[in-house]
C-alpha cells in the first residue's frame, strides 16, 4: 500500500489536486499499473487508498456529490457553449466523474438538462414567493419580473441559451425540459394571480393568456437586449425601472379599468 499512496501523493501533487481529486485511472498510471489491478488491491474501492494516505499523514480532501458537480459543468457548457455542447461525456469529462453515475443519477441527458433548468431557471424563487406572496397586485407583479430578471442574469446565464434552443428546436431537449416544468409554473402563477381575479381586481382572462401577458414581453425584451444595448440611440433604461415599466404595463392591460 505504501507505493500507491506514494503514488496517489505523486499524482495529486504533479495536477495541484487533492489526491481525492486524482482519477484512479491516472493514480494507477503513476504507480504502473493498471486500474483493474489497482482496485483489486484496494479491495474494490478507493476508500482503502484514502485511508491510507490519512494515516500517511495527509488529508485527501474530498470532491462534491456528482449531481452537484455534473450540474454545475453542464450549466457552464450551456452557457459558454450552448446546450449542444452538453453532451454527457463532456459533462463527465468537466466534472471529472464517470459516464455511468451520470446514467445513474440523472437517467440520462434530458434528466441533467432538468437538474439545471430547475437550479439555474426561475422557478424556485417563483415557487418561493407563491408560498408567502405579498398582498398587494402590484408588489406581486413586481416580484415577478424581478424573479425573472434575476434568473436570466444568473451566472453561469443558461436560460439564453435553453431559449435560443427551444425556439429553434421545438421538439428538442430544451422544449421537453420546458414542458415537464410547465405544471409548476402555472400552479405558482396561479397561486400568485388567481387570487387576485376572484376579487375583481383582475379581469377573467384565461391563465395561459394571463402568464403570456405577464412574461412574453419582459423575456423579449431580456433576449433582444444585448443586440439593442450598442445603439446609443435607443437609451434604453436601466433594469430596475424596466422592471416598473413592466409592471405599470401589465397592470393596464388585466385590471378592471374603473
Amino acid at each position: 500500500m505504501r507505493d500507491l499512496v506514494a503514488a496517489a501523493l505523486a499524482a495529486a501533487n504533479e495536477r495541484g489536486r487533492d489526491v481525492a481529486d486524482v482519477p484512479l485511472t491516472v493514480i494507477a498510471a503513476a504507480a504502473g499499473v493498471s486500474r483493474s489491478t489497482l482496485l483489486r488491491r484496494l479491495g474494490g474501492s478507493r476508500a482503502a487508498l484514502d485511508e491510507a494516505v490519512r494515516r500517511a499523514g495527509v488529508d485527501p480532501g474530498g470532491r462534491r456529490p456528482v449531481r452537484e458537480r455534473a450540474i454545475e459543468a453542464a450549466a457552464q457548457l450551456v452557457a459558454e457553449r450552448g446546450l449542444g455542447a452538453m453532451t454527457l461525456d463532456a459533462v463527465a469529462e468537466r466534472a471529472a466523474c464517470s459516464l455511468p453515475s451520470l446514467h445513474t443519477v440523472f437517467d440520462g441527458r434530458d434528466g441533467l438538462l432538468g437538474a439545471v433548468y430547475e437550479i439555474y431557471g426561475p422557478l424556485p424563487d417563483l415557487e418561493a414567493l407563491a408560498a408567502d406572496p405579498p398582498e398587494r397586485l402590484e408588489d406581486t407583479v413586481q416580484a415577478l419580473y424581478r424573479a425573472v430578471i434575476v434568473a436570466f442574469d444568473r451566472e453561469p446565464r443558461v436560460l439564453p441559451a435553453i431559449f435560443a434552443d427551444l425556439f429553434s428546436r421545438p421538439d428538442g431537449p430544451a422544449a421537453r425540459a420546458t414542458r415537464a416544468y410547465l405544471p409548476r409554473l402555472f400552479d405558482s402563477l396561479a397561486r400568485l394571480l388567481l387570487p387576485h381575479v376572484e376579487t375583481g381586481r383582475i379581469r377573467p382572462l384565461p391563465l395561459p393568456i394571463l402568464v403570456q401577458l405577464l412574461l412574453g414581453p419582459v423575456i423579449t425584451h431580456i433576449l433582444t437586449r444585448p443586440l439593442l444595448e450598442p445603439i446609443q440611440s435607443l437609451d434604453l433604461p436601466p433594469m430596475n425601472e424596466v422592471c416598473e415599466l413592466f409592471t405599470e404595463a401589465y397592470l393596464r392591460a388585466i385590471t378592471r379599468q374603473e
